[in-house]
């Protein structure tokens, strides 16, 4: 049985789950348009989490809000969806009474849902620590570098009972944390260069560097306090792509707009607060204008 999910905390919080639950053989880190565009293959022996649906396989757990892209679920299907702070903890809801000894990750899980809600105060923004400063080092949004290998370590510490202090203490941990931190500075200045306010949006793009910088993505916030939302632009994993990131601010909680609706628009995801896109370069900044105007609109 394989194990389709992605490689950010919440992606890990299932697998250290479900991998407790099932006899998982092959775990793979992918995309949620991978799954929308039918980029990889999904059958029966499947098990998605954190994803979207795809009617080939054999159970699926998400939390994002449902969209018109990919494949509608049925009615009826093996795993359970529910609107929830993070998709691990509808897995947790779905396996605890079978097996209660995944009680022993309730610290992981309650972490795991306030970081993908992003229900987080100044401190955890400025000076990230324990679950918060791990979640970030895993964040593909961060901008770190080889997080496959990271991801499956991170898996087989929490597997093996490893505490918060001792996985923080993990060689390929502190080298993310302090290249994180080394960064910070550089990243804070690119994004003030970067970035525009128009109306309630903070408009920042990374295009044209040869690498996204490395940094907190909610750090836009506490730079641009006046803004409710933020529109983040970067490259795409190809030349032909521009990437697209939306998050309402978890600071100025004033923003009407439901960003996994308006990405879903462009052929991406998410859910109310946050979500993102893959656009063609060629048209990317036509599309953004549009987006960047709704949000203005939705105030």
């Amino acid at each position: 049985m394989r194990l389709v999910t992605r490689g950010d905390l919440d992606g890990l919080t299932c697998a250290v789950l479900i991998t407790s639950c099932e006899e998982i053989e092959e775990i793979d880190l992918v995309h949620p348009q991978d799954i929308t565009q039918k980029r990889i293959h999904i059958g029966d022996d499947d098990i998605l989490a954190n994803l979207p649906y795809d009617r080939g396989c054999g159970k699926w757990f998400d939390h994002h809000q449902l969209t018109q892209v990919g494949d509608p679920p049925p009615d009826r299907f093996e795993g359970r969806y529910g609107l929830s702070p993070s998709a691990a903890r509808v897995v947790f809801e779905y396996y605890m009474c079978q097996h209660p000894e995944i009680r022993r990750y309730a610290r992981l899980l309650a972490e795991t849902d306030r970081f993908d809600s992003a229900q987080l105060d100044l401190d955890d923004v400025l000076d990230p620590r324990e679950y918060v400063l791990l979640g970030f080092t895993l964040d593909p949004r961060t901008g770190l570098r080889g997080f496959r290998e990271y991801f499956f370590q991170l898996l087989e510490a929490f597997k093996a009972g490893k505490s918060i202090e001792e996985i923080l203490a993990l060689p390929e941990v502190k080298e993310r944390v302090l290249v994180m931190r080394a960064a910070d500075e550089q990243f804070r200045q690119l994004t003030r260069e970067r970035s525009r306010i128009d109306g309630n949006v903070v408009i920042t793009d990374f295009r044209g560097l040869p690498t996204p910088p490395v940094g907190n993505r909610f750090i836009v916030y506490t730079l641009f306090p006046q803004a409710n939302i933020s529109l983040r632009i970067h490259g795409g994993p190809t030349s032909e792509q521009v990437a697209v990131a939306v998050g309402r601010s978890i600071f100025n909680r004033t923003s009407r707009t439901n960003v996994g609706q308006l990405m879903a628009g462009f052929g991406g995801g998410g859910h109310k607060g946050a979500g993102t896109c893959l656009l063609l370069a060629t048209t990317a900044n036509d599309e953004i204008d549009f987006m960047v105007e709704q949000m203005k609109k939705d105030g």
